[in-house]
């Protein structure tokens, strides 16, 4: 899951996923963007908002695996069942990248992801699906709403972790076989489509509001998005980021064939 300029025609194009939310606009780097791990961990807040970060996106990667493992028991084939193996094999090695990164800096992992746990279970307690159609959504929708907030987090990070976090938010495939099989159940059945419409604005609303109470909870990671930490980032900036996160998200359901 790149960060890509998206075409003019995404949300019209048929089937086709939309791009993610694009992160902040090109400029020179200075401060932390333009520094690497060795330099800006001599900071130690700096150092804690990287520790937490790479703690929710490793205990994200790991639900995520176990997620998409209980959803391939819902597969109504074989072949849907082995490609969400697939996909959840492919977010367990993502984890595996984030555990050995925080050993690598000193921080104990179990550690670092522990603070995340209430908040991520209570998320998917919430938001269990009901049905194979609604985990599909659910997939395309929740996790790239994650990863494009992760994704504007990256753009103010050192160039290390920015490297390894990028990397993690790569697209498992789940995007494109989301929306191939989503769109099909609604050209088979239009009905759906109100259904799982509403399912997807659930969604939205649970996975921001799980953002922001996370972002809150955590002192590193808060002045990290408000400034101080990390250059260019200010309350008025984090509107605009929720802004571009909403909007993604809007040509994500047009993608689907759903009203945002």
């Amino acid at each position: 899951m790149t960060t890509s300029d998206k075409p003019d025609n995404a949300s019209e194009t048929p089937g086709a996923a939309a791009e993610p939310v694009e992160a902040a606009a090109p400029a020179p780097q200075t401060g932390v963007a333009a520094q690497d791990w060795a330099k800006a961990s001599a900071d130690p807040q700096y150092r804690a908002a990287v520790v937490d970060l790479l703690g929710a996106l490793a205990y994200g990667e790991l639900a995520a695996f176990e997620r998409l493992a209980e959803d391939a028991k819902l597969a109504p084939t074989l072949a849907d069942k082995a490609e969400l193996a697939k996909m959840a094999s492919a977010e367990f090695h993502h984890y595996e990248k984030l555990r050995d990164r925080l050993t690598e800096i000193g921080a104990e992992p179990t550690q670092a992801m522990e603070p995340f746990v209430a908040a991520l279970d209570g998320f998917h307690k919430q938001t269990a699906p009901s049905d194979w159609l609604e985990g599909l959504v659910k997939a395309y929708v929740g996790d790239s709403i994650a990863s494009d907030f992760y994704r504007e987090v990256a753009a103010r990070l050192d160039t290390d972790t920015r490297e390894l976090v990028l990397a993690v938010l790569d697209d498992t495939g789940h995007a494109g076989f989301a929306v191939e099989k989503v769109r099909a159940a609604i050209d088979a059945d239009p009905r759906v489509g109100g259904r799982l419409a509403l399912w997807a604005r659930r969604l939205m609303g649970e996975a921001l509001s799980q953002s922001q109470r996370v972002v809150a909870d955590r002192d590193a990671l808060s002045t990290m998005l408000v400034g101080g930490v990390a250059d260019g980032f200010d309350l008025a900036e984090v509107g605009r980021m929720f802004s571009r996160i909403t909007e993604a998200h809007t040509k994500r359901m047009a993608a689907l064939g759903l009203a945002a």
